[in-house]
């Protein structure tokens, strides 16, 4: 019975000990647990505020440079920046300063692009449309009958030739050394003894016109590339055409438009 009761105490006292042993472990490993945890939690709550100390920086940043730096920086992934350590944020600092660099050097080329490649504006002055020149007006060069008519396309009878023949221009009868006038403003253009009217002067006129003066007797008014105007001597009746010899003293006078023989009864008011 004694043994009995003495194993039962040797039992009953390993039991305590077991008992106290896991109560004391069970306590070590949930003070460690606490430990652990709070170590945890403080280290956490250390990263979230630099993190959040890092954003907040990154968010001024970005509200200071231009426009097309801004768009940059928020299109950039933000969960590598909450992550960054604390202390690379010096490191930070410097690459935010260089991505700034780079937007507004960006910005500046961009801006100076436009500007070369934006072409200006063109002025165009209205250009007043051209005067047209009037045409000349003629006079008649010597006061006179007309002896004989233009004829360019029909014929008429020469009493030199004694054949039918066409004439380009209209013969005015004067007497020898009647002054010969300019029948309007121009240039001469020749002084020649044409082997057929005599001594001729040609003079041009404006729009494509020309005077011809012919069988006259002197030409000693005008030379080549005078200046005449209207009404102005330019010669004297004579008698020196070869193909109208047997006619009377006349001056023998044409119109010509574009090298052309036109009537220069029409034109003369």
């Amino acid at each position: 019975m004694r043994e009995d009761r003495e194993r039962r105490g040797r039992r009953e006292k390993k039991g305590e000990i077991s008992f106290k042993y896991i109560l004391y472990l069970s306590g070590g490993v949930l003070f460690i647990l606490v430990v652990t945890f709070i170590i945890t939690f403080i280290s956490y709550n250390n990263k979230l505020k630099s993190s959040a100390d890092q954003f907040v920086g990154l968010e001024n940043m970005t509200g200071i440079v231009p426009n097309d730096a801004s768009d940059i920086l928020n299109g950039l992934d933000t969960t590598n920046i909450i992550t960054a350590p604390a202390s690379s944020s010096i490191g930070n600092s410097i690459d935010n300063t260089a991505d700034t660099s780079a937007a507004n050097s960006i910005s500046s080329t961009a801006a100076s692009t436009n500007t070369e490649t934006e072409p200006a504006a063109v002025q165009t002055a209205a250009v007043p449309e051209p005067v047209p020149t009037p045409d000349p007006t003629f006079i008649m060069p010597v006061d006179g009958d007309i002896i004989r008519g233009f004829a360019q396309d029909n014929l008429v009878f020469s009493d030199t030739l004694q054949e039918w023949i066409t004439h380009p221009g209209i013969d005015i009868q004067a007497d020898r050394t009647t002054v010969v006038k300019a029948a309007a403003d121009g240039i001469v253009s020749s002084v020649k003894n044409d082997p057929r009217y005599g001594l001729t002067i040609i003079v041009d006129h404006v729009n494509g016109y020309q005077t011809v003066y012919a069988n006259l007797l002197s030409s000693e008014f005008v030379k080549v590339g005078d200046t005449v105007t209207q009404g102005q001597s330019i010669g004297t009746v004579g008698n020196s055409a070869a193909f109208e010899i047997v006619d009377p003293p006349h001056l023998h006078f044409e119109i010509l438009k574009d090298s052309t023989p036109v009537d220069p009864t029409i034109y003369i008011k």
